[in-house]
């Protein structure tokens, strides 16, 4: 069945509540990061180097699947990576790409997220994995997220950021929260373990296993999205 099309004015205001939000909570600065909603056969993107807080739905730019754009504005200079994930992720209509500190430093490092914490599911998978770097804004950079994301809803860029995937924009800054925590709980795991002679505990596989079956209906209730313990 078709997914219903959510209308433009309401996709691109969903856009911007969005954006507001995550530098609302700290989980981006300025005007990095960036925003994509899926319109239908187009892609809904973020301009590139507005403020958040003076943008209007009316900046937010319309593009096709060639990367041509409507509008005066450019579009943000990551569009490959909205436009490539929502080409090969049917299942979701909205990418978000950020750049959180603890996501971000763990990317510098070049460590994916395991599964010392069974909210690692939240992100799809038994654990959130690193992309390879990659020059911003190429072609490769998306190739090399896309692969990352495969099975996934969330994915660090080595020395770069984040991507999370999800249904909406609000559901893309959701998933971020969490991913954050869990790559903050992640950094101070790690130092505290370093000083104390310590490797972090990982939740073995088969036991991540019964996690996700779990997280099918975690939190949910009927024609619900979200998560809760």
């Amino acid at each position: 069945m078709a997914r219903k099309r959510t209308t433009n004015l309401r996709a691109r205001r969903a856009i911007l509540d969005a954006a507001r939000r995550m530098n609302a909570l700290g989980l981006n600065h300025g005007t990095s990061g960036n925003i994509g909603f899926r319109a239908g056969e187009r892609v809904l993107v973020t301009p590139s180097g507005r403020d958040y807080e003076t943008m209007t739905p009316g900046d937010i730019v319309e593009m096709d699947i060639a990367g041509g754009h409507e509008g005066p504005l450019r579009p943000t200079s990551e569009w490959r990576l909205h436009r490539d994930i929502l080409a090969t992720r049917p299942d979701v209509d909205a990418v978000l790409h950020s750049h959180s500190i603890h996501c971000t430093a763990l990317a510098v490092l070049g460590l994916e997220i395991p599964a010392v914490h069974y909210m690692v599911a939240a992100a799809g998978g038994t654990s959130i994995r690193c992309a390879p770097y990659r020059t911003p804004t190429t072609q490769a950079l998306s190739d090399v997220a896309v692969e990352a994301l495969d099975g996934r809803k969330a994915c660090l860029l080595q020395n770069h950021g984040a991507v999370v995937i999800g249904e909406t924009p609000d559901a893309c800054v959701r998933l971020l929260v969490e991913v954050e925590y869990l790559a903050e709980l992640y950094c101070r795991t790690l130092a505290v373990g370093a000083a104390a002679g310590r490797e972090p505990t990982v939740i073995l596989s088969r036991k991540m296993a019964e996690v996700l079956e779990i997280m099918k209906t975690y939190g949910k209730q009927p024609d619900s999205e979200g998560s809760e313990s």
